[in-house]
């Protein structure tokens, strides 16, 4: 893939539909930025990890190479579309040369920002470029992409258009919160009369040791103190001991804490603790990006993990039923996470796409690339 650079990023001379490939450097500078931070306004569909104030710090801490680019596509004077791209040679361990929508580990959705109603054109200059700039890369890999989304649809229309070769790598349903109720009526639906007698029991002997108080914070008052107790709860279970807290490297400690500052700033965050004599024994981050929420990450002190100080934490996230201007959270959960599936009962499927790019040869190459991965596979 061709990677190229630009000086300016709306002159008022360029012709509409222009998509350019862009550098770390670029993208921070202001100009860029204001634009940028007015297309997630209007996207489509929310996506927040794309959203500046969490990839600018994503590209720091783990594209320090500068190997990743910004594709920006303009409609006229107007930033209309971006998604970060990463030309790579290593397909799942295979040398498999081809070009990916990049994401890392700590963010949970693929899906470009697309000013609304420029859908279908953005996904026709993308998938153009790609076939005038392949540079050797055998197909376009898009992952984590909401497939019920309106993104994902004008994609499927622009491919079934275009009469280009694709195919589903992989697919996963994560939970998802919606529903026209409110936090309690979903919760009785969603729990039998026995479980919900269960929870409120734990509450009360949770509160039997010691004042146990709940907190709904925005903004960012008092947040990094709250974000570096986050940081220690975590650090002191499991994932801490298994050395995968966000503590436990400095790229993920520095994206934690430079996110939460971004999202606080935008307008895009909410935190949530339950506490015990003033000590968090669960806490919770929201980012908050209308029409949906995204449960970023959630930690608990696993000694208290007779009481579920998790899952009573997680009751209160339900008022995000009642939160005028979201009609859906999703929970960033691995599939058959096997504490929020029993409380969030709907589904968001998730699907990763490859796209034939290139010529004739290419095409027959990426034939054989899908006869193999959808081949079926032998069960014991």
């Amino acid at each position: 893939m061709e990677m190229q650079s630009a000086q300016s990023f709306a002159p008022a001379a360029e012709p509409p539909g222009e998509l350019r490939l862009l550098t770390h450097a670029e993208v921070a500078e202001p100009a860029f930025r204001a634009a940028w931070e007015r297309l997630a306004l209007r996207a489509v569909e929310p996506n927040p990890f794309f959203e500046p104030w969490f990839l600018l710090p994503s590209l720091r801490q783990f594209d320090a190479a500068g190997t990743v680019r910004v594709a920006a596509w303009f409609r006229g004077e107007q930033l209309a579309g971006l998604v970060p791209l990463l030309a790579s040679r290593s397909y799942y361990g295979h040398r498999v040369p081809h070009v990916r929508g990049w994401l890392h580990p700590n963010a949970f959705a693929g899906v470009p920002l697309i000013a609304a109603g420029h859908e279908d054109a953005f996904w026709e200059a993308l998938i153009a470029h790609f076939g005038r700039h392949a540079r050797g890369s055998l197909f376009a890999h898009f992952p984590l992409l909401p497939a019920e989304g309106p993104a994902h649809a004008a994609l499927e229309r622009v491919l079934a258009s275009g009469r280009r070769a694709t195919y589903v790598t992989g697919e996963e349903t994560r939970a998802l919160l919606s529903g026209d109720m409110s936090a309690a009526d979903y919760l009785a639906a969603a729990m039998s009369a026995k479980k919900r007698k269960e929870l409120r029991r734990q509450h009360n002997r949770l509160a039997e040791e010691g004042t146990l108080t709940f907190e709904r914070l925005g903004g960012g008052e008092g947040l990094a103190g709250w974000t570096a107790e986050f940081l220690s709860l975590e650090a002191a279970g499991w994932k801490g001991a298994a050395g995968s807290a966000l503590a436990s490297a400095p790229d993920t400690r520095a994206l934690f804490e430079e996110t939460l500052a971004g999202a606080a700033s935008a307008g895009r965050l909410e935190r949530l603790a339950l506490r015990l004599d003033g000590r968090a024994v669960a806490m919770l981050v929201n980012f908050i990006a209308p029409p949906g929420a995204f449960s970023f990450k959630t930690a608990f002190d696993e000694r208290l993990a007779r009481f579920s100080p998790g899952v009573l934490l997680q009751l209160e996230n339900l008022a995000l039923l009642e939160r005028p201007g979201i009609a859906w959270a999703d929970s960033c959960a691995a599939e058959g996470h096997p504490m929020i599936e029993r409380l969030w009962k709907g589904g968001r499927r998730m699907v990763s796409r490859n796209i034939a790019i290139g010529g004739p040869l290419r095409r027959a190459a990426f034939r054989l690339l899908e006869a193999y991965e959808t081949r079926p596979r032998r069960t014991a």
